[in-house]
């Protein structure tokens, strides 16, 4: 039988991948834009992501 190796830290992920506190520049919250359309997100003090148009 052939054993299959996988390395992690080579693999392509599925979908892209953001970090929100990068998105956030740091702080709790930051503006999307999608097709003309403004959106905040905010970082909660629980940690958690809330996407409001």
């Amino acid at each position: 039988m052939m054993e299959t190796k996988f390395n992690a830290e080579s693999a392509v992920p599925a979908l892209p991948r953001h970090v929100a506190r990068s998105l956030t520049d740091g702080g709790n919250i930051a503006e999307i834009e999608l097709d003309g359309q403004v959106y905040t997100l905010r970082i909660t003090k629980a940690g958690k992501l809330i996407l409001t148009k």
